[in-house]
């Protein structure tokens, strides 16, 4: 089997437009939920998200162009022309043997939801001819193979909140399997819109601390009430290991096991072993290795946050054998389809500088949290080997593991 590496990184969300600022950002405890300003939520019983304040889309693509793309797939093409740089791709990379593999939860939902109020009130006529192309998920991926001449797989993940750590198995696959030799693995969500924000808040899924916006997302503390919505994106470019040493590529780690599973138990509440068994898929494929650190799904809700929690105490036989896991959506929310490929950046990224980023809001202990959640501030650490989780409603999941070369 082809082994795959990761060659390049690019990434905006709430606390920085760029990689190395939203790192550091994330390692300082900065969080980036405020207010919402995106629309108008005064009437709303949520008002906060991590929305991403000051982005310009003309920066990444011509400005006729932004009329086309809904702000998710502006969002993806951001973090793309950053991953796209730091890789070094240039000329000399055969194209048709570059794919791509894009993932969102959601997709456009603000132009969705434009659109069906122009169709209620103005009638159909007046709904705008890029309102489809806007607002598919696969769109992600076409957009951005447009601009970069990618001519390889194009593929794309539409998994809820496991999505964009999908979208890296199904590039780490590709190339496994001689489809490619290198992937751009993308995943994008903004759903901070009016039909977001009340479909989940008509779920009680959000945390109404309205009056504490900053520490609303608090991850595995006892007083968690609810996931807060973030905005964002991530970009990895997957690399078959000798095509990257050839080209003299800088490599951040290697994709050594990714496992999947599905719950069969509820469109909405999690269990223990759905993501048990996609860890242990994971640890299946990466073979005999110490996991050093759990990037943990972890999104402030109560059942989530327990049900995790438990099954990575079962994987490892007991709180005692556990690495040390933290949740970074105290910092920036939780960006749903865009997660896992956030996550899989800060981890890569976590394991090049040995640090492990923190859990913040943590104050208050739930005896049914009772793991190193990092809750002291950033960390130094030796990382050679990290765990990357993602669940998602209807009770997908995906675990994806890097190790340091």
């Amino acid at each position: 089997m082809r082994r795959v590496v990761v060659t390049g990184l690019g990434m905006i969300n709430s606390v920085g437009q760029d990689k190395e600022g939203s790192f550091t950002a994330i390692l300082n405890g900065e969080c980036g939920i405020k207010e919402i300003e995106l629309f108008d939520a005064d009437k709303f019983s949520v008002k906060i998200a991590g929305e991403i304040v000051g982005f310009d889309p003309s920066e990444v693509m011509d400005a006729k162009e932004v009329k086309k793309a809904d702000r998710f797939i502006q969002l993806g093409m951001k973090a793309t022309k950053e991953a796209m740089a730091d890789a070094n791709i240039g000329d000399d990379i055969d194209m048709e043997r570059f794919g791509v593999s894009s993932a969102s939860g959601i997709g456009g939902l603000p132009n969705i939801e434009k659109n069906s109020v122009v169709c209620n009130t103005r009638g159909p006529r007046r709904i705008s001819p890029f309102f489809i192309p806007s607002s598919l998920v696969n769109m992600l991926g076409g957009f951005i193979t447009i601009e970069h001449g990618i001519k390889g797989p194009n593929l794309s993940c539409v998994t809820a909140c496991a999505a964009g750590t999908h979208a890296v198995a199904e590039a780490s696959k590709t190339i496994m399997l001689d489809g490619a030799d290198m992937m751009l693995v993308v995943g994008a969500e903004s759903a901070i819109c009016a039909a977001g924000i009340g479909g989940f808040a008509a779920m009680k899924a959000l945390s109404t601390n309205n009056e504490n916006p900053k520490e609303a997302s608090r991850p595995f503390d006892a007083d968690r009430n609810g996931f807060v919505m973030g905005e964002g994106a991530a970009s990895l470019i997957l690399e078959e290991y000798e095509h990257a040493k050839a080209r003299g590529a800088k490599i951040y780690g290697e994709v050594i096991g990714f496992g999947e599973s599905g719950d069969a138990n509820h469109i909405t509440t999690p269990v223990v072993d759905g993501p048990l068994r996609a860890m242990k898929a994971a640890m299946r494929m990466a073979g005999d290795v110490k996991v050093d650190y759990i990037n943990a799904h972890g999104t402030s809700t109560p059942a989530n946050d327990k049900n995790e929690t438990a099954a990575v105490k079962e994987l490892f036989g007991g709180a005692e054998n556990c690495p040390p896991m933290s949740s970074i959506k105290g910092q920036i929310g939780h960006c749903l389809g865009a997660a896992g490929a956030i996550e899989a950046v800060v981890c890569l990224m976590a394991m090049r500088d040995g640090k492990l980023p923190p859990t913040i809001n943590y104050t208050t202990k739930d005896e049914n949290c009772d793991l190193d959640y990092v809750t002291d501030g950033v960390r130094d650490a030796e990382l050679n080997v990290v765990m990357s989780n993602s669940f998602g409603f209807g009770g997908t999941n995906g675990v994806v593991i890097f190790k340091k070369i």
